[in-house]
């Protein structure tokens, strides 16, 4: 089974890596900013280059180059003060795909007849991710 090819999920059709299947990547040249809004609450923003860590992809496998992607991310982030300068951090949660745009494409999926809004998409993700996060307490 290849990439592309049209996988099912709990009768919903899909492309891409098979449920199952994992990436394990190296985060390089990393920038974490963030910036307090409010008492308990910061906004975020994470900018890296990500290369795959051990087995390389095969050849001609997964996403054409300069395919994009768009995922919303919901985390619990365990952090610990190492020294004045230094925490350790561990970030543990979801992603779920909003949408994805080919090379020649002028738009994400999102935004195409027939396709959930991105809002829609977000709406759905904050339901699911509610879900799972309470039911690991």
């Amino acid at each position: 089974m290849t990439y592309d090819d049209i996988k099912e999920f709990k009768g919903k059709k899909y492309s891409g890596m098979p449920i199952g299947g994992t990436h394990l990547w190296n985060y390089e040249n990393a920038i974490w900013k963030e910036q307090k809004i409010a008492p308990d609450l910061w906004k975020l923003e994470f900018r890296a280059t990500k290369g795959r860590r051990g087995r390389l992809a095969p050849e001609g496998s997964g996403a054409a180059a300069g395919t994009e992607f768009h995922w919303f991310v919901a985390a619990n982030q365990v952090a610990r003060k190492v020294d004045a300068d230094h925490y350790e951090t561990l970030m543990t949660g979801l992603k779920g795909k909003l949408g994805h745009k080919r090379p020649h494409w002028k738009d994400f999926s999102y935004t195409y007849p027939e396709q959930q809004s991105k809002n829609q998409q977000i709406a759905v993700f904050l339901r699911k991710a509610a879900r799972y996060f309470i039911s690991e307490d």
